[in-house]
């Protein structure tokens, strides 16, 4: 769904801190700082995802999987593996 180098590249992007994140998402603060410690894929609720997601959705961020190509018509961001 979502790596731990995605959220922190989208935070990045957003140019947000993670106080910020927390308060998009509604999520807390050590939530955001537990996803962002993950090895590689976010572990959590799915609840919590999703609002992640839908969060960083809204902001206009676009993630993109492995192997797969933008749908958007503009400039995107792919971390090399």
């Amino acid at each position: 769904m979502i790596t731990a180098a995605q959220l922190r590249a989208a935070r990045a992007l957003l140019g947000i801190d993670q106080r910020t994140l927390a308060e998009m998402s509604g999520l807390s603060v050590p939530t955001i700082q537990r996803m962002e410690a993950s090895e590689e894929m976010i572990r959590g609720n799915v609840d919590s995802l999703m609002k992640l997601v839908a969060a960083l959705d809204t902001a206009g961020i676009e993630l993109i999987g492995e192997g797969a190509a933008s749908q958007g018509t503009g400039r995107g961001v792919r971390l090399k593996s």
